[in-house]
């Protein structure tokens, strides 16, 4: 279902997850990576939550980032995403986390499912990431700056 959404979102080119990857990553030694899958009657998979923990120095707690929700065409309308998102939320509750956060494509029609859920847009933070070259140089920039600054202590 990966692969679905990356395809959704207009970029399957640039998705490169493998089965093994995502096993590792959910069921590894040390997960980072926790998920949650929405079944039909059938027990067939119509959707998924894959999320990590943040902390927000501020709360003084963890939150949620939800990384993808993903519910399959013929599956939308059915409650599917609302029962995972209520499914993080009271997870939220449960473990004192303060929040759950999430970020989307500025086309993505659940624009108007968030607003429905009370959902609102952070409009004064701008997301940022280095990836591919621009993490490569500056990366590389570490050992140097260590070498420049001398010892520490």
């Amino acid at each position: 279902m990966v692969h679905e959404l990356a395809d959704y979102e207009r970029a399957a080119d640039r998705c490169h997850l493998t089965a093994g990857q995502l096993e590792a990553a959910l069921f590894g030694p040390a997960p980072t990576l926790f998920g949650h899958v929405a079944v039909d009657a059938t027990d067939r998979p119509v959707g998924f939550a894959l999320w990590f923990l943040t902390f927000s120095t501020w709360e003084g707690t963890h939150g949620i980032h939800l990384e993808d929700l993903y519910v399959r065409p013929a599956a939308r309308g059915t409650g599917a995403g609302r029962l995972l998102l209520a499914a993080l939320a009271a997870l939220c509750l449960e473990r004192g986390y303060r929040r759950l956060e999430w970020m989307m494509l500025d086309w993505n029609p659940a624009a108007g499912f968030y607003r429905a859920i009370d959902a609102r847009t952070i409009d004064d933070w701008v997301p940022y990431r280095l990836d591919g070259a621009a993490l490569r140089r500056l990366a590389a920039q570490a050992t140097v700056d260590e070498a420049a600054s001398g010892p520490t202590g």
